[in-house]
């Protein structure tokens, strides 16, 4: 549950890290390492913390060491970058609970918490969304600078790498249909979404104006030297771009960074289109994507607040079993994020994955370096494109945020 802000934040408190297993499962197994990404120097796996959460794990592994063992497992590969948010319940304070109990190890300077030079970590957090309903988004500059604040505090920081606009899509004013096909934004349906010539500084109400303001606070605070990158997040791919440029064209600099989820998968893999027009329209230097799994959609556990439909749950059934008969290691989670680590690869865009425990790190790594090395590339790429084939008419299909 997201913690209000001025409300009394909850404590995780953890052994020190003599008590804590550093066993087998918590050595790193020896092959290639990971390479830089982007204008930031970003790993091409960051660690995505929403994990640290009850929407994705219980209250009993959250509050055991195996937040910590899965932070220092990441690091430990060069999985030095990590993307969380107040949304996220709990994620901010554990991931920085783990952080601290983990600073003799890995120093502030070692991880980017969303961006710094290589060698350290990098710590990526957002702003402006604290609930599930459009009324619990929050994008007044007082409350941007409160939470920020707040966020300093949990992380154990006296700067924050990234920090992005939670879910625009939710404030900003709307403009062009939410669910579909959303690829035809850059073809003739452009001016329906508001991306046609011309039309890139237009404030189309007050959504969008809050957007701006918003913006320009994060921006005073990254003067201020608290925030070193100021991007926005979100899910429908048309937003983000149109936003991107409003900000461009009202202010005359670009975004730093954009973060997009659930689009670089086996049943949406849109960002391929949309990111030359991230980079040359919208001028945005570095760009990173969430979600190889779909939120889950690409799991054998979907969860039950899942936003597909009946049709998208049938057909991630049936890929399911697809992947099963093909006797296929790691079944359709190590196809979805070999595929999800490729496409990445292939438009030099970093992939944000959830981790929840040592044994995803090591896989996640496993697959990643089966992509690189080419491993089965043959039987990998047929298998997709038999996940692929059985989206049919849904691949490419997004739903709409908000709903």
């Amino acid at each position: 549950m997201t913690v209000p802000l001025g409300s009394p934040q909850p404590v995780f408190a953890l052994p020190p890290l003599d008590a804590i297993p550093d066993v087998e499962e918590d050595k790193p197994v020896d092959g290639l390492s990971l390479g830089e990404i982007g204008s930031m120097g970003l790993p091409e796996i960051v660690f995505g913390a929403a994990t640290f959460s009850n929407t994705y794990n219980s209250d009993s592994t959250i509050a055991s060491d195996i937040p910590v063992r899965t932070t220092r497992l990441a690091l430990r590969y060069g999985i030095n970058a990590f993307d969380t948010s107040p949304y996220y319940g709990p994620s901010e304070i554990i991931l920085g609970t783990a952080l601290k109990v983990l600073e003799l190890e890995f120093p502030r300077s070692s991880y980017k918490l969303a961006s710094l030079p290589r060698q350290s970590v990098s710590a990526m957090t957002k702003c402006g969304r604290y609930g599930s309903t459009q009324a619990e988004f929050d994008y007044t500059p007082a409350t941007i600078r409160a939470s920020i604040q707040r966020s300093l505090e949990r992380l154990h920081t006296t700067y924050l790498d990234t920090v992005y606009l939670h879910d625009v899509e939710f404030v900003c004013t709307p403009v062009g249909p939410r669910a579909g096909h959303h690829a035809a934004a850059l073809a003739d349906a452009a001016a329906e979404y508001g991306l046609a010539p011309g039309q890139g500084g237009t404030v189309w109400g007050a959504g969008d104006q809050a957007i701006l303001d918003a913006v320009a606070e994060l921006r005073k605070l990254q003067a201020e030297g608290v925030v070193k990158h100021v991007g926005i997040s979100g899910y429908p791919l048309p937003t983000l771009l149109r936003l991107a440029l409003l900000v461009l064209h009202a202010t005359g600099k670009p975004l730093d960074v954009l973060l997009s989820y659930s689009h670089s998968n086996l049943q949406n893999a849109t960002v391929a289109a949309f990111a030359p027009h991230f980079r040359a329209r919208a001028q945005i230097p570095q760009l990173l994507t969430a979600s190889p799994l779909n939120m889950g959609l690409l799991t054998p556990r979907l969860p039950a607040w899942h936003p597909a439909s009946p049709e998208l749950r049938d057909a991630a059934a049936k890929a399911r079993e697809a992947c099963e008969e093909a006797r296929w290691e790691g079944g359709l989670p190590n196809v979805a994020v070999g595929y999800g680590f490729r496409k990445g690869a292939e438009v030099e865009v970093p992939v944000v994955v959830g981790l929840s425990n040592p044994a995803e790190v090591h896989e996640s790594v496993r697959a990643w370096r089966g992509i690189k090395a080419g491993t089965d590339e043959g039987k990998r790429v047929a298998l997709e494109q038999r996940v692929v084939d059985i989206f049919g008419e849904h691949a490419g299909w997004s739903w709409a945020s908000p709903s």
